[in-house]
């Protein structure tokens, strides 16, 4: 029953997916004399979090009932009050925990406040599930760096366009979606100033008849070379665009683009280009917790060099095209020997259609 009740927690937890970044994703679920009596979510970013919806949506008296929560319920004072402290009013008799809280400020506080008041409190229950759902949290607020997820589509042959640089379509509809559901899932996308004078892509994103949440649009762009013509930065959308840039950005054009609406992040240097590590410190400043990697080659292989990728999802259509120039997912210079190699782990293997995606973690040293 425990795992039954925590199931529909996650399950209630993943409807706040694109909406309630940079906060968690939890559910929680209240069971008294073995139904549920009220459940919630934690909706979107500022709202009331999950066990607060919770309590609101019960049909009954909560007193003596068992709450099971996604997260340990929060201790502290923020856009909204302590969840723990409501836990104890509303007289829960047992509170039923997937994992802790990761930000180690506050960790184990909401659980110490709930036996101080004589809640039974277990916790682990379907932890790794709890975790996966949350890796994004779990990076930005032990590190206050953006999670970032590499995607990159290509052939059977490793061809990420043909010859003639046409890319559209490699993948089919199905892993399209994908795609564009996962812009709705991360606060930003980021591509090189090259996709953007090849393909002019609007980097938003399109999920049919549902709205989704358009990613800020961050552009690494060493000189400021980006048309003003772009679309990133001419059509309406809510999310802004982020211009990366260093030194070699002439003022004029700066002003430009500011005019434009963008906001210039220049950053040092690393090998003649933008300082990949020092951008995505200046993106977690500005509380965006989630990158989805979509570049080129030559960016891909720079994120890789300079550690900032957290997940790869490398999506395979069944086609050849061949192609001695034609470009590929990751190029560079390249690891000189196989034991080089950068090894993925924890890796899953989904299909869409007849397209297969492969998904894997980088494997940090140590």
């Amino acid at each position: 029953m425990e795992i039954k009740f925590m199931e529909r927690a996650l399950e209630l937890a993943e409807k706040g997916i694109g909406h309630t970044n940079p906060n968690p994703l939890v559910g929680a679920v209240i069971v008294k004399d073995g139904k549920i009596i009220g459940e919630g979510c934690h909706e979107y970013f500022g709202g009331p979090h999950a066990e607060i919806n919770a309590f609101k949506n019960a049909g009954e008296d909560t007193s003596g009932a068992t709450m099971y929560v996604t997260l340990e319920p929060c201790s502290h004072y923020g856009k909204t009050p302590p969840c723990a402290e409501a836990i104890v009013k509303k007289e829960i008799k047992k509170v039923i925990i997937a994992m802790k809280d990761p930000n180690p400020k506050v960790s184990g506080r909401g659980i110490k406040i709930l036996r101080d008041n004589g809640i039974e409190v277990i916790t682990g229950v379907l932890e790794e599930r709890s975790r996966k759902l949350n890796e994004i949290f779990i990076k930005y607020i032990t590190t206050r760096s953006p999670f970032c997820i590499l995607k990159s589509a290509m052939t059977l042959d490793g061809k990420t366009a043909a010859v003639s640089g046409d890319s559209r379509w490699i993948t089919n509809e199905e892993s399209r979606n994908y795609v564009h559901r996962l812009r709705h899932r991360v606060s930003a996308i980021m591509v090189g100033v090259g996709t953007i004078i090849q393909d002019d892509p609007f980097l938003n994103t399109r999920l049919g008849e549902v709205k989704g949440r358009d990613p800020i649009r961050v552009i690494v762009d060493s000189s400021a070379r980006i048309p003003l013509s772009a679309n990133v930065l001419n059509f309406n959308s809510e999310a802004g665009t982020i211009i990366a840039a260093t030194e070699l950005a002439a003022d004029g054009k700066r002003t430009e683009l500011e005019r434009k609406g963008a906001e210039i992040i220049i950053t040092p240097m690393a090998d003649g280009q933008v300082d990949l590590k020092a951008l995505m410190k200046a993106l977690g400043e500005r509380g965006i917790d989630s990158v989805l990697l979509e570049g080129g080659g030559e960016l891909n292989y720079s994120a890789i060099e300079a550690d900032i990728v957290d997940k790869v999802n490398i999506f395979i259509a069944p086609k050849l095209i061949g192609g001695n120039k034609a470009r590929t997912p990751v190029g560079g210079e390249g690891r000189q020997y196989m034991k080089e190699a950068v090894l993925l782990r924890d890796r899953k293997t989904y299909t869409f259609g007849e397209d297969i995606m492969i998904e894997g973690y980088i494997r940090k040293e140590g």
